[in-house]
């Protein structure tokens, strides 16, 4: 019970944060480790984003299905598609080939304090800088804008960065609008996320038993609940507010989690 009680408690973390630029799996770890919470081959992490994938795709699913009947006679559908497709391939092929280094090397609550206070200033910047915003619409940016962008979210390889924070200030810096970069960090999402999950539960199914399982859809309902929220707010708050609140937050946990660190190990 206690573990199950844990698992819905890191879930809502990772509904909560997933689409937020703070860092989804550096929240999930530094909580983790002071809970010593520790999942089978360190699964429970990746394998409850199936639980913000599928909060998309609940929010987003009538204009994913008007783009999906576009495609036989919409030349600008197929290139959104394609765009998707471009910006995901460099995070899939670095991930594939970099994955057990990523989850032994990584996955260290000293990297993620770290780089949660540095992405914390680097949002600050960003929301200070004078961008010109060129581009409104996430389905309509060029192909080398979708690409630009896929590679900035390998960044996000390194946990603490935040996937959707590198492609949030990718988008920001090369045009796109506030409104414009989060909806693309959105879409983007589903396939990185999905490719994550399935890969690494190709990985892992064997070591895993009946209660990593239980554990892991608690995780799931929890992270799908919350992300649901988060989705239906986020938009109409960034661009409003922007991303300072953001990386305050960063810089204060990232902060906390080095002085618990040296506290208690």
């Amino acid at each position: 019970m206690a573990n199950i009680i844990e698992a819905l408690f890191l879930g809502l973390i990772e509904g909560l944060t997933e689409f937020l630029p703070v860092s989804s799996t550096g929240h999930l770890l530094l909580v983790g480790h002071f809970l010593g919470f520790e999942s089978t081959g360190k699964t429970f992490e990746v394998l409850i984003q199936l639980g913000a994938i599928l909060a998309i795709l609940s929010v987003y699913f009538n204009k994913l299905w008007t783009i999906a009947k576009a495609l036989p006679y919409d030349p600008d559908a197929r290139r959104f598609v394609i765009g998707v497709v471009i910006a995901f391939l460099p995070a899939a092929l670095i991930g594939a080939v970099l994955h057990g280094f990523i989850k032994d090397v990584l996955f260290n609550p000293w990297i993620v304090c770290m780089t949660l206070i540095a992405g914390g200033f680097v949002l600050l910047l960003v929301d200070r800088m004078p961008l010109a915003a060129t581009h409104d619409d996430a389905t309509r940016f060029s192909l080398g804008m979708y690409l630009k962008i896929g590679l900035l979210q390998c960044l996000a390889m390194v946990p603490g960065v935040s996937r959707s924070g590198a492609t949030i200030v990718g988008a920001m810096l090369l045009g796109a609008s506030k409104r414009a970069a989060a909806e693309f960090s959105f879409f983007l999402a589903m396939p990185t996320m999905a490719g994550a999950f399935t890969y690494d539960l190709l990985k892992n199914y064997k070591i895993l038993s009946a209660n990593d399982a239980v554990i892991i859809v608690a995780g799931f309902i929890a992270a799908f609940v919350a992300a649901v929220v988060v989705v239906r707010t986020l938009l109409e708050y960034v661009s409003r507010h922007g991303f300072t609140p953001f990386a305050y937050w960063r810089i204060i946990v990232g902060a906390l989690g080095l002085a618990g660190l040296i506290a208690f190990g």
